[in-house]
């Protein structure tokens, strides 16, 4: 039987769009972090004009929500996920900030490892958003992000282990595992985002 009233499908789009900001901020905190200290506040603004398109795209997710009476999946799973997508982008944004405020000269390289695996996790993210229309292949996905996720979760400590080694200077160690621990902040950011998909995928199956 035919629906009678149509699902607005704009919100694929629009959680498509959400995902899609999560590459570009990846990218740019790649790009604060390997500038010298003096060139990173242009790519910094860019940062935050990125963070600030994504928390319009979460914005006009939830006002849509409020004007449509028929979703394709459960209005609060759409909510949530929307809200974790832009949690994922807020890390990342503190993490650049972090990094420019700072001053930060050379980081270690489990914090290019951790960037690396963002950029990962952001990726597979967003090019698994689309599948949200059919629920198809989304078991590959939740099982990359949870293997990509174990692997920040190691390299996070062994991070930890090499700042507190003695081998660096006391404010050295603070302003580094400030960035550190946003960057695992967005690691578990985006398995939540990855938890909210699959209670989508159990419920609509």
């Amino acid at each position: 039987m035919p629906r009678l009233i149509p699902r607005d499908t704009a919100f694929y789009d629009l959680l498509c769009e959400g995902a899609g900001h999560l590459v570009t901020g990846c990218a740019l905190l790649r790009e604060v972090v390997e500038a010298p200290p003096a060139e990173r506040e242009p790519i910094r603004q860019r940062m935050r004009a990125a963070e600030h398109a994504a928390d319009e795209t979460t914005h006009a997710t939830i006002r849509r929500l409020n004007s449509s009476f028929v979703t394709p999946f459960d209005r609060e799973d759409i909510h949530r996920l929307s809200s974790r997508l832009d949690d994922v982008m807020d890390h990342m944004d503190a993490a650049a900030d972090l990094v420019v405020l700072y001053r930060i000269g050379d980081v270690p390289p489990g914090v290019h490892k951790q960037i690396d695996l963002l950029c990962q996790a952001s990726t597979i993210t967003a090019d698994s958003m689309p599948r949200l229309r059919t629920l198809a292949k989304m078991a590959d996905y939740l099982l990359e992000v949870n293997r990509l996720e174990n692997e920040a979760d190691r390299v996070h400590r062994d991070l930890l282990a090499e700042l507190f080694s003695g081998h660096l200077e006391p404010l050295e160690v603070m302003k580094l595992k400030d960035v550190v621990e946003e960057l695992e902040a967005a690691a578990d950011a985006l398995e939540r985002v990855a938890h909210v998909v699959e209670a989508i995928v159990v419920k609509e199956s």
